[in-house]
């Protein structure tokens, strides 16, 4: 596509983006669907450009004023994906000065909210928990999320997997914590590789893994992933399981539970039962009550831990959602937990970094549940062998009672999670 058609190609789709009434990653693949004349190279310079608009909007509009044309172009033009002289080859000599002068401005002489794009909501939460390493997560949010798998080691051996990868010319690393994880530099296509289409891994970030390992699923046991999706940690569970015993998919969405049915079926197992519920309290998970080995509740969340990879969620959401989503979350814990029989195990997490979400969850089920034992999640993934547990965790007297992932420190998307035993 000529510089100039790309350009305007990458402004309509911001404006798009930028209204802000759907998920950005639903409203690019609708683009996508409807101009399936898009090569690879530019539907990779559209998505791109698109969420680095996202990341770095508050330093955009910042920039946006002293250019000219539609205000959509600047921000494609300050966010374009692709080499230099290809993106001047399309502007006037206007633009070509004015973007020249943006680049030349120094990022100390900038506005703190020019420099961490984040609404000022949120801001102090996330200084408050990281002092000094607030910074260092917004350079790491304001970077996209690299891309992990996760071995089927039902079917595949991590070692076998990196081999098959690196014989397609694809570079996978195994991940510092998941015993399950690879790591891959860059964004090839993975799902018509062989090893892929057997079943033998799955996209999944390292931080998804540890919140399945977690649950420490055995052999025959009644197991429910109480919050399911898309089904990523109920397939490591039923891997964990050996394929035996009964593990229940359980989710309010039908459509999340159907796309689930190609990747179970990839997965090669055969102890899952997809079930869709109608809330938490639905007559099947009434029926469940104290029968159950393990539940997880990977809790619907603000989703404001995986920022790297979904910017547009820190614009689309507001403090009196992160109250809402509050509410439902204990309400799902609760819920839940009638499910555990005695001696069973409970893991309740979220892709959120807010305290509101995580340990004021857990802290509140705990003084109102006291059926249920904290385990340190530090002592439980040291027993699972997963090397420098330690520094996966916070909270407790020792630091260790939690589960907490950061993007800057650990590389994942930033996670929570607690872990109890009913007595």
């Amino acid at each position: 596509m000529h510089p100039k058609a790309l350009l305007e190609t990458c402004s309509d789709l911001v404006r798009l983006v930028l209204k802000f009434d759907h998920p950005a990653d639903a409203i690019v693949s609708r683009y996508f669907r409807e101009h399936r004349n898009l090569g690879p190279r530019e539907r990779a310079t559209l998505a791109e450009t698109v969420y680095t608009v996202l990341r770095k909007k508050q330093l955009f509009d910042h920039f946006a004023p002293s250019g000219s044309g539609p205000k959509e172009r600047r921000l494609a033009i300050l966010g374009f994906f692709g080499p230099g002289d290809f993106l001047r080859s399309a502007l006037t000599d206007q633009e070509t000065r004015w973007l020249d002068a943006c680049e030349k401005v120094n990022p100390e002489d900038l506005m703190e909210r020019h420099r961490h794009n984040l609404p000022e909501w949120l801001v102090q939460p996330l200084k408050d928990q990281l002092g000094d390493e607030f910074w260092a997560l917004t350079e790491s949010l304001n970077q996209g999320a690299g891309l992990d798998l996760r071995v089927n080691d039902f079917k595949a051996k991590r070692a076998d997997v990196q081999k098959a990868l690196a014989a397609s010319g694809i570079k996978a690393v195994p991940t510092p914590f998941s015993p399950w994880g690879l790591r891959i530099s860059g964004k090839p296509a993975l799902n018509k590789h062989e090893a892929f289409v057997r079943g033998d891994f799955e996209v999944q970030d390292e931080g998804s893994q540890l919140l399945a390992l977690l649950l420490d699923a055995k052999r025959g046991e009644m197991v429910v992933d109480f919050c399911a999706g898309a089904g990523g940690k109920t397939l490591a569970l039923g891997a964990m399981m050996r394929n035996t015993g009964r593990l229940y998919a359980f989710d309010t969405s039908a459509g999340r539970l159907d796309s689930f049915k190609p990747r179970l079926a990839r997965s090669g197992l055969s102890n899952v039962h997809p079930a869709a519920i109608a809330h938490e309290r639905d007559d099947r998970v009434k029926r469940l009550a104290g029968k159950i080995d393990r539940v997880l509740v990977d809790a619907p969340c603000t989703g404001m831990g995986t920022l790297r990879r979904n910017p547009d969620l820190k614009w689309r959401q507001t403090p009196q959602g992160v109250e809402e989503m509050a509410v439902t979350q204990a309400k799902i814990l609760a819920s839940a937990a009638r499910m555990v029989k005695s001696g069973g195990r409970l893991v309740y997490a979220t892709c959120s970094v807010l305290p509101q979400e995580n340990e004021a969850i857990a802290e509140a089920f705990g003084q109102a549940h006291a059926d249920f034992v904290v385990l340190p999640v530090g002592e439980v993934l040291t027993g699972l062998k997963v090397a420098d547990a330690a520094t996966l965790c916070a909270g407790g007297e020792d630091g260790q009672r939690y589960l907490r992932l950061w993007p800057h420190r650990h590389a994942t998307d930033g996670f929570f999670a607690a872990v109890w035993q009913r007595k």
